[in-house]
Parts: structure tokens; C-alpha cells; sequence
């Protein structure tokens, strides 16, 4: 190439790239899959989606909800890591994927887990199920109920594996949701999701997650496939503070899954910033409390509030707090009593209620014949 256009290349490339950096809302790039979500994991801000809430058949991302289910009845001490599972025929007979244990003989919860999360051992799964259950129908019981507490509205399982049936389907919006879950409330076991290989029986198997092995980010979260379903992953990546979680359902191939979901982390990371702006439990706003044992009461919010934007842009947010009427005591701790507004570029992104921070009863009754007059007075 002669120095003319090698200049002009090389002069098209800052343009470009300045064009990038001035074009904050690019529009989120064509998955080749059947349904498709990408969501911010602090904020729940959706970045991306096509037929979110389609019902699709999930094949062994709902071991996401298995893997739930099994780390609830490890926290509410009805099964132990150490407990010995005997295998049943059933379990060992389970078609698909599977850890190669063996019937008859016993295996640990703990290396149970392990291969339905590395492995996504169906043989694991059905183990597992029996063990807590004693059936697979009832451990779905179990996982529907889940399901429902975590507002999954579009969904429902007839099994623990994710092999095909009429009533076991899920959307990219719901399975997103007992990801979300897994990674908030179990953050001991989820590191698992990002192990590369497990070894039983004398068999190491690979982690099917592509991604595991091409971007440092990405640290989970699952893989699925059936004839019926196509390729489906469940990708999660973390980069500096923010964490993005991609939902890629019913692709043609198990290249293609990892290609589209790591268009889609890229396409997040790229263009938008997650600013975590308030603690839980910190005092954004003062006031005064009439006829209480305390005159000033600290206002907050319940769960530290998180706000994705586009990069660059965060001179355009702006925070509006609202407090109600006067507030009269007694007072319970998180009870509402204003909200605070954040506007990006003029709109309104998000409202969020402003709770009491601390408790507050009555005050005497002399305190509170003082207050009833100063109140006349306000």
C-alpha cells in the first residue's frame, strides 16, 4: 500500500473510532438466534433483547434452576456436600450428557454438583433430584416453586435435566432472573460456573462454556443444547465494576452461541456504564419526625442503587428527591416515606422509594402537646 492510502486508512480508523466514542445509543447488533436478552446485573438495565419473552425449551440451562434448587436445600440444612447419593438406575440411565456415575455405588452431593454444573452430567442431575425428593416429578415440584418465588412468569419444568417435553419450556427473561439469583444469593458455589474441566471416574471433561477460554472476563454461566432448543448459553462477564449477563437461546451451532453471546458482552461493555450511585443504609436525606421520641430521621434506600447509561454521559443524570406530607411518629424501619427520581437527558430512568432508616415511636406526652403547637405553626 503506498503512503497516500495507508495515511487515509490510517485517518479513516480515528474517524471511525471518533464516531464510536460520539455515538453513545448505537443500535444493538442482529443475533442470529432464536430469542436473545442482555441485562446489567446491578441495575437490571435490559441493553438488548429479541423475543425476551417468547417461551422457548431451555435444554440444560435449566439446570441453572436445578443447580438453585439444590443450593437451597444445602442452606437450609436438609442435605450436606458430604451426604453419599446411591445411585439409582434411573439416574444412571439417564440419556445425554452425563458425569459416568455408576449404579449402585455412591457419590458425594458435592462431586454431584460439580458434574452437573462442569460436566452438566443429566445422570448428576437425576441424582441429585432423587436424593432431595425422591423422585425427579417431585424435585420439579420443588423447582416451580422456585420459579414462582423469583417471578418467573413464563415458565414451567417437568424435569431436572432440561430433555424435551411439552410442559418444560422457559423465556430468556426468566432464566435470566434464577441466574441473577444463583449469583446474588450463593456467591460460594458460584465460582464453580467458571471451572474449565472436572475429573470422576478416571473421565476429565471440559467445560462446554467456549467463552471460558477466549475472554478473561466471562466467568460462567451455562450451556445448552437439544435438537429442539439449538445452542443456548447463559453468559456472564465482569469487567472493572460492572458485570453484564447475556441470555442467547436457540442458535444453529455451538460456535455460533459463543460468537453471538460474545457479540452481545461486547456490545454492552462498549457503549454503556454502570455507576453504582447510593449505598443501602446511607443517609440521603434528613428530616423531621412530629411527636416522636427523636426529632430527625435518616431516609435511604433498601439495596444499593445502581444506574446504567451510556458511556460519557454521566453530566447528564440528575437526582430528584420527593418526601411526602409531614411525617407524624410512630415510624418502622423501611417504611416509605418519599422516593428519589433520576432523570438521564431529561427522562425519567428510574424511581426509587426512599425509606426510614432507623425506627421511631411516640414521644411523651408533653413532647408531643410542644410539637402540636409548633406544627400550628409550620
Amino acid at each position: 500500500m503506498n503512503p497516500m492510502k495507508s495515511f487515509l486508512a490510517l485517518l479513516y480508523g480515528l474517524l471511525f473510532s471518533a464516531q464510536l466514542i460520539a455515538s453513545p445509543m448505537a443500535a444493538p447488533p442482529k443475533i442470529a438466534a432464536t430469542g436473545h436478552l442482555l441485562m446489567d446485573f446491578h441495575s437490571g438495565k435490559v441493553l438488548a433483547e429479541n423475543n425476551a419473552r417468547k417461551r422457548l425449551e431451555p435444554a440444560s440451562l435449566t439446570k441453572i434452576m436445578t443447580a438453585y434448587t439444590v443450593f437451597k436445600e444445602l442452606e437450609a440444612g436438609n442435605i450436606s456436600l458430604n451426604d453419599q447419593v446411591l445411585v439409582s438406575k434411573k439416574a444412571w440411565k439417564t440419556p445425554g450428557s452425563r458425569m459416568f456415575i455408576e449404579v449402585g455405588k455412591q457419590v458425594s452431593v458435592d462431586d454431584l454438583i460439580h458434574g452437573m454444573i462442569i460436566a452438566s452430567g443429566n445422570d448428576a442431575c437425576v441424582a441429585l433430584a432423587e436424593h432431595i425428593a425422591g423422585s425427579e416429578e417431585a424435585f420439579a415440584i420443588l423447582m416451580n416453586k422456585h420459579a414462582v418465588e423469583l417471578g418467573m412468569e413464563n415458565t414451567h419444568f417437568a424435569n431436572a435435566t432440561g430433555l424435551p417435553d411439552p410442559n418444560h419450556y422457559t423465556t430468556p427473561t426468566d432464566i435470566l432472573k434464577v441466574t441473577r439469583a444463583i449469583i446474588t444469593e450463593f456467591p460460594q458455589f458460584y465460582p464453580l460456573y467458571s471451572t474449565k474441566q472436572f475429573t470422576y471416574n478416571g473421565i476429565t471433561q471440559k467445560n462446554r462454556n467456549r467463552l471460558l477460554w477466549r475472554d478473561p472476563s466471562v466467568d460462567g454461566v451455562k450451556t445448552g443444547h437439544t435438537e429442539a432448543a439449538g445452542y443456548c448459553l447463559v453468559a456472564s462477564a465482569k469487567r472493572e465494576n460492572m458485570r453484564l449477563v447475556s441470555v442467547v437461546m436457540g442458535t444453529n451451532s455451538d460456535e455460533a452461541r459463543a460468537r453471538e453471546s460474545q457479540t452481545l458482552l461486547n456490545f454492552g461493555f462498549r457503549f454503556y456504564q454502570t455507576h453504582r450511585l447510593y449505598d443501602a443504609g446511607e443517609t440521603l436525606k434528613t428530616i423531621r419526625v412530629w411527636k416522636g421520641e427523636v426529632e430527625n430521621l435518616g431516609l435511604g434506600v433498601e439495596q444499593d442503587l445502581y444506574v446504567t447509561i451510556p458511556r460519557g454521559s454521566y453530566s447528564q443524570l440528575k437526582a430528584r428527591v420527593e418526601i411526602g406530607n409531614s411525617v407524624m411518629a410512630p415510624v418502622t424501619e423501611g417504611q416509605q416515606l418519599g422516593s428519589i427520581t433520576l432523570e438521564h437527558d431529561g427522562k425519567v430512568i428510574r424511581k426509587v422509594p426512599l425509606v426510614a432508616l432507623r425506627g421511631v415511636r411516640e414521644g411523651g406526652f408533653f413532647h408531643n402537646i410542644m410539637d402540636s403547637i409548633l406544627m400550628m405553626f409550620e
